[in-house]
């Protein structure tokens, strides 16, 4: 499994397996197939509401010797209405305790928005923490001491633009392990991967393949199907590779780790195959340009100007 340092020493599978969006008894059976298969990144987070499935499967690969604990790379997310200072640590724990283990590899801030506690899903505008009365550089700090406490060995962040890391060194003066963000040809993100490559900071890609499984609340009208894409679709053949895996392929032939989720088995063998492929020059150039803009994952709900973010555009 190809790795990338992180800026704290720390290294992360290049390849991991998603878990949003997986049911929980599949979940389980996924993340076990996949240590097995020889995954050794596992992507989680408080709100999947999966975690115990996740730790299951992780604890069985460990017990019929797939792997070791320390062999496995787990990643989890403070979720929005941990955000004060003095719950993260208990955010942290209900993770920890969900995946029954002892510390998280990777702990992520889910989002740049921070609910009133005890809130899961905001109805209202009085649901939020204003960023002006809970700005992110305090969440995020106390997110840092998880670390002296041996919860969590890396700590970074997940969906900041470049204006928001900007305003997070500055105020923390500390800089994020990682972003994981949605990445994919039709949202490259250059600007965000040219500034965290020049700072450091580690870029997951998320959704990957267009998260085309995702609840149809979260769908717009006439979306473009990136697996669909007839560009994807043609190097794949000429590959003899599954669109899938020209994806992923790109992914980490820019840097980024990836983490697709699947509980199908054949998938999740021929997604982790992905890794060994390298692109040409053409391919990559076409997938570079491939005039398509489209972000899948956008809850516009959230975006309350002046509340959850201060400049024209959450997403800067």
């Amino acid at each position: 499994m190809k790795n990338f340092t992180l800026n704290d020493g720390n290294k992360i599978p290049a390849l991991g397996l998603g878990t949003w969006k997986s049911q929980a008894g599949d979940a389980y059976q996924a993340v076990k197939e996949a240590l097995r298969l020889g995954y050794r990144h596992i992507d989680a987070a408080w709100i999947y509401q999966n975690e115990a499935e996740v730790g299951q499967g992780i604890h069985e690969a460990i017990a019929e010797g797939f792997v070791k604990r320390q062999d496995v790379f787990v990643t989890s997310k403070l979720w929005n209405s941990f955000h004060d200072p003095k719950d993260v640590e208990h955010g942290c724990r209900e993770s920890l305790d969900a995946l029954g283990l002892d510390y998280i590899d990777l702990y992520l801030m889910h989002w740049p928005i921070a609910f009133r506690p005890e809130t899961f899903m905001p109805q209202s505008p009085d649901d939020f923490w204003p960023l002006s009365s809970l700005p992110l550089s305090k969440t995020f700090n106390a997110m840092l001491k998880l670390k002296a406490l041996g919860l969590v060995k890396s700590v970074g962040v997940s969906n900041f633009s470049v204006k928001k890391l900007d305003q997070l060194i500055a105020e923390s003066g500390v800089v994020p392990a990682v972003n994981q963000v949605e990445l994919h040809p039709y949202n490259p993100q250059v600007e965000l991967l040219d500034y965290c490559r020049d700072h450091g900071i580690h870029l997951t890609a998320y959704s990957p393949l267009g998260s085309g499984d995702r609840p149809e609340s979260m769908k717009a009208q006439n979306e473009p199907p990136l697996l669909e894409n007839a560009n994807i679709n043609e190097i794949a053949v000429s590959a003899g590779l599954s669109p899938a895996q020209i994806l992923l392929a790109w992914a980490i032939d820019r840097g980024t780790s990836t983490i697709p989720k699947s509980t199908n088995p054949n998938r999740i063998a021929e997604n982790l195959a992905a890794q060994a492929y390298v692109l040409s020059d053409a391919d990559r150039s076409k997938l570079d340009n491939i005039g398509i803009q489209f972000r899948y994952v956008s809850p516009q709900q959230w975006f309350i100007p002046g509340v959850t973010y201060q400049s024209d555009d959450f997403w800067d």
